[in-house]
């Protein structure tokens, strides 16, 4: 119990610590070390948590947290978990604010908060290429690019909330009836 609640806190600190650039930049450090290390869930089970924290109001990185955490170790582990990824955020802010208050306008403190695009813009289109390879792997080529396509379109042409082309397609895939598996006897 203890250990496990020490191994919560510590890969949940790991996030809060080089998780740059808010929630989505934490993603993939929260696939790393929930999936990958610990193995506290598979592939599958991350993309569901992921899918129904974006239909939910808030920071994903919490909901994660907090959702992971308490699977893991209970309530307990919820509350362990969210302390730990949301406690370096709150000491950076204070920090990073102070700085920027007394040295925003150098190139230096400009230049840190440019540098780290590169680097999330890396680990997002990793976790988009994991995400588009067992899709595929799972409904096929054809399947993927359609629903990518209709999907992009309704959140960045007609401006469709996210969870919003989420939630329809959980409901979609509730509704959708199970394929009939028909086996044939065999005369012997």
């Amino acid at each position: 119990m203890l250990r496990t609640q020490t191994q919560l806190f510590l890969a949940f600190l790991r996030i809060g610590l080089f998780g740059f650039g808010g929630g989505p930049s934490m993603i993939p450090l929260v696939h790393q070390e929930v999936v990958k290390r610990h193995a506290w869930m598979d592939d599958e089970a991350f993309a569901d948590v992921l899918a129904i924290g974006n239909t939910l109001p808030g920071p994903i990185a919490t909901k994660m947290a907090g959702y992971i955490g308490y699977r893991v170790g209970g309530s307990l582990g919820a509350l362990n978990a969210v302390i730990a990824v949301i406690g370096p955020i709150i000491v950076a802010m204070i920090a990073l604010l102070s700085l920027y208050a007394r040295h925003g306008d150098q190139r230096w403190v400009q230049g840190m908060g440019q540098g780290v695009v590169p680097v999330v813009m890396v680990m997002m289109a990793k976790l988009t290429w994991d995400f588009f390879t067992k899709s595929r792997a799972s409904l096929g080529w054809l399947v993927t690019l359609v629903m990518g396509a209709v999907a992009g379109g309704l959140i960045y042409w007609l401006d469709v909330h996210p969870g919003l082309v989420i939630g329809a397609i959980l409901i979609a895939a509730l509704l959708r009836p199970e394929p009939h598996h028909t086996t044939r006897e065999t005369d012997t």
